[in-house]
Parts: structure tokens; sequence; C-alpha cells
């Protein structure tokens, strides 16, 4: 009979951790700094065109091999190269998890079912690519010959999100051909502001959706049609106006969109990791084929580090383990993302959906209630604004939250001293959190301001910085396509580390499914003529009614 797997709060491993954070507890980082001068050149380490310092972090030597070492008995290595070969790592819907192999064309054969699918994303980059020029040099054309001027994005969730923060965060290399706009929100103030924005003669509707069966899409994508046939359209030049991208193309047809404009989605690619897709498609169209094969280029390049540095030098590695330190050991329950990148603004909310969905699980692979914290609360937004906001809780509140500052050492518009600066706040931020103000401090720096000694013991208390708030900071030369799709590869690798180490399937999201089904019994008991039905819960059919009472 098979032996049980060990617990993992029951390793060895996960125990010798547990007594380096005791240890380690009432020891300033400001020590950890004074005690070793090397300490910032040791704990840097750089792949792909990002460089990370992550020397503002509570930990020792020991802590790293420990974290190591917890990572190596959790066997990373091995479902690491589980994830790249194809197997079926999602493990609840018995599919492979190959968005690696989206940036990697011309690469070795991956088999998927026995075929090998390399072959096949490798043709939809072609018709991406022969799409785009088409569309960018007017050869194809709106229903009255018009080129085209708009691109319309609907979708929702990874279909959604990772394609606007690409389009947004290249804008510095959009070829100002098209305008985009993405709209994914089922509130119809969202699709109505972007109709009243654009031309139906000019404008080309991209409908991004893995099922073809998404509420929020399909209702988006219809009352497009119906505008494109309310003012000019008809259903014969619908297929001049409307791709689609999607698994499902028979229900594409039948919506109206022509075979030639559908483009392919596998079950092998989540949504939140489909923008190296033809998801990807209004990427491609703003900024170009090339900027978008330059994009994969760059993900693929922390794949290879991914798959093949030692674990002690490897970014996602390094950087999913400080997680795990802080979630499981610190009892840290958020995590902030903090870009000093103004086109990097999208990031947050995109890095939410990648982190949250893949590992806000309560239960292991094998159906197991977890008996430890797994993922955190994903939030932040950019930097240098959030100093004047919530920054003042990461300094003095009272929880934990481990922060990312990401940073480009040269802007895309060097105006005045504003990227110098911009880059003195990232700094005094990270070492701020680190460092802190002790009441010593304190006293000196109104002394010398004049106060008296009453008012030095009143204001004293309230100035005191605690410090050791841990922090990374990943730098790149410039935000370019190519160090644009390490920095996303790098996060996704971030969170499948994690979702190793908790057990759990990075891949799937059932609770997702919930909130969809039971979305359905209520709609129809909105919409119908009867008094709602008796449901779960007297406030949910109070708020029916309500709701019934004001419907025009």
């Amino acid at each position: 009979m098979p032996q049980a797997p060990v617990p993992l709060t029951s390793r060895p491993e996960w125990r010798a951790l547990a007594s380096l954070q005791q240890a380690l507890k009432n020891t300033p980082m400001r020590a950890l700094f004074e005690q070793d001068p090397d300490r910032a050149r040791r704990y840097f380490t750089e792949a792909a065109g990002l460089s990370l310092d992550y020397s503002k972090n509570r930990m020792t030597d020991d802590v790293l091999a420990g974290l190591m070492a917890l990572a190596r008995q959790c066997g990373v290595p091995e479902r690491t190269e589980a994830m790249f070969r194809g197997d079926r790592i999602n493990v609840t819907e018995g599919r492979p998890a190959l968005h690696t192999a989206l940036r990697n064309p011309g690469g070795d054969a991956i088999m998927v079912d026995g075929i090998d699918i390399i072959p096949e994303v490798e043709q939809t980059l072609a018709r991406m690519a022969s799409f785009t020029d088409d569309i960018l040099s007017g050869q194809r054309t709106g229903f009255t010959g018009k080129a085209f001027t708009d691109v319309v994005s609907i979708g929702i969730g990874g279909s959604f999100l990772g394609p606007k923060l690409i389009s947004e965060a290249l804008q510095p290399y959009q070829n100002g051909q098209l305008s985009g706009y993405f709209v994914a929100n089922i509130d119809g103030s969202d699709i109505s502001e972007v109709l009243r924005q654009v031309n139906p003669e000019t404008t080309l509707f991209l409908v991004q959706s893995k099922s073809f069966r998404t509420q929020e899409t399909l209702e988006n994508s219809q009352i497009a049609r119906d505008w494109f046939l309310e003012n000019g359209g008809s259903e014969a030049t619908i297929a001049k106006h409307f791709v689609a991208v999607t698994a499902n193309p028979k229900v594409a047809e039948t919506f109206g969109i022509a075979g030639e404009n559908i483009f392919p989605m596998w079950d092998w690619v989540g949504g939140r990791y489909s923008l190296w897709s033809a998801i990807g498609l209004p990427i491609a169209l703003l900024v170009g084929m090339t900027n978008f094969r330059a994009l994969l280029t760059g993900a693929h390049a922390m794949d290879q580090h991914f798959r093949h540095t030692p674990l002690e030098k490897n970014l996602p590695v390094i950087m999913a383990m400080l997680g795990i330190w802080y979630s499981n050991f610190w009892g840290a329950e958020t995590h902030a993302i903090l870009p000093y990148d103004h086109y990097l603004e999208s990031l947050p909310a995109h890095l939410q959906q990648l982190d949250m969905e893949s590992n806000g699980k309560c239960v292991t692979q094998d159906g197991q209630p977890v008996s430890y914290p797994t993922g955190p609360i994903i939030w932040g937004g950019v930097g240098a604004n959030g100093q004047h906001a919530y920054h003042q809780l990461l300094h003095q509140g009272t929880r934990l939250i481990p922060a990312d500052f990401i940073i480009p050492l040269q802007s895309h518009n060097p105006v005045g001293e504003h990227h110098a600066i911009l880059f003195a706040n990232c700094l005094s931020q990270s070492r701020a959190l680190m460092a802190g103000k002790t009441e010593e401090e304190a006293r000196q720096e109104l002394a010398r301001d004049g106060l008296s000694q009453n008012d030095i013991a009143t204001l004293a208390p309230h100035k005191v910085i605690p410090g050791n708030k841990p922090s990374n900071t990943l730098l790149m030369d410039k935000l370019t396509p190519e160090t644009l799709g390490a920095l996303i590869a790098l996060y996704e690798h971030r969170t499948f580390v994690q979702g190793v180490i908790w057990d759990v399937d990075s891949f799937d999201q059932w609770g997702v499914e919930l909130g969809k089904q039971m979305g359905k019994g209520i709609l129809d008991q909105i919409m119908g003529d009867a008094a709602p039905k008796a449901t779960s819960d007297s406030s949910t059919e109070q708020l029916i009614r309500l709701f019934r009472s004001k419907r025009p």
C-alpha cells in the first residue's frame, strides 16, 4: 500500500523555516545590512533583461537555503519540467498548461493527444501577421471601402486584462494607425461609451471568448452587432467588421462571423495566460506584429531562465519562495505591486487575476482541505501616486505587506528631471520601508526643528516608522516589448511555483463557475413575469423584488 505523502507543515524543511523565523523576528533589517556590507551584491540576480534586488527582505543565507530546500522537497524542478513537456498538470480538468508553447514557435515538438501543437501555433502566428498587415496596409477595409481607424476588443478576464495591459504598456510602440478600445463590463455604460467614439464604417470588432458562451462578452458583442446594423452595416458586411478568437468556431459562425475571420484558442491555454495567443490580436494591431513577436521573445527568454537556472539564482523561484516566506511564516495576507512607470498602470489588475484566480484555492490537488494560507490578496497601483495615499498604511500600518517595486532605468519620455525624481521616489520608499525611523531619530529630528521638550514628547511616537517591511526591486533598462514579455512571464512562473508549494491546482477556477451558475437562475427570476421564487436566502429574494419594482 503506497505511503501517504507527508503534509506540507509537517515536513522537516517547513519546521526548519519556522524555527528560522522565530530566530529572526527580533532582528531589524538595518542590522542585517550593517552586519554584511556585501548584502546588496549577493542578493542581486539578472535574467532576460530584468534585474532583481531582493536584499531588502527579512532573510539570511540560512533562510534562503531553507526556502530552496522546501522548493526541492515539494518537487518544483520536476513540476516545472512536467509543465513544459505538456503533462496534464491541470488535474481537475485533465489538461496541460502550455502557455509557454505559445512563445516558443519553431521549438521542439510538444505532443497533446498525440498531435504536435507547435505547427498550429506557428500557423496562427502567420495568420495573425497576414491579417495585421492587411489591416494596417489598407488592403482590408470596412464596408464602404474606408481604411480602419479603430479596433474594439470585446472580452473579459484574461481576454481583456492581458491585452489591455500590454497595449497600454507598449504605447510608445503603437503605430498610430488605429485607436484601441477594450470592453469587458456587462454594465451598459462600458460598451455605450465606446460606441459613441467610433464610426461603424471604420471600426473593427474583435470578439474574444474561448467558449463563445461567456455571458458578458456575448451581450456586449450583440450590442455592437446591433449598433453596426443600425448604422449602415448589413448582415452581408458583418464579415468585414467582426473577427473572433475562440475554441468554439461553430457558435461564432452562427453569430455571423465568417470562418476565415475566426482565430483558434486551445483547451491547453487558460484564459489568464492567453495574451500570448491570438487573444493578443489587438496588441499586434496596435503595435505591429514585429513588436508582438518581440514580446513573445522576451517571455521565452524568461521561460528558458526559469526552466534551466539553479533555484538559488532563479528569479521566479526566488520571488515565489519569498512570497511563501511571508504568507506562511510571517502572517502576510496581501502583496503590493508598485510599478513606477505610467505605462504599467494596469499591471496590478492583470496580476490580480493571474495570482488570485490561480492560487485562491482551499483544497489540495487530491481534494483535501489545506491547513495553511494560500494565495495572498494582490493589489497595488502606479508610483509615485500611491505615496500620497496607501503608502501610509505600508509604512505605519499594523499589517505586514511585502511589496514589489518595478521601475525602468530609462524613460520613454525624458522630460526635465522627472525620471530622476521618480527613481529617487522609488528608492526612498523601499529604503523607508526597510529602515524606518526610530523614536530616538524622531526626537532628534524634532529637536533640530526647534520644538520644545513637551512637544517632542507628544509628537515623537507619531513619527516613529517601524521599518522591517520587506520589498523587492525589479529593474529593466527600458520598458520594451522584450522586457515586458519577460516581466509577465516572471510573474506567471512565480505564481506557478507557489501553487506547487501549496499543492493546489493553479490552472482551474471553479469558484468563478459558481457565480455564473447562480447568476443564470437569478437572472431568470429577474426577467420573468411571475413573482420571484423562494431562493436559498431571503436577502436575495428581497433584492430581486426591489430590482423588479424599479424596472422601466
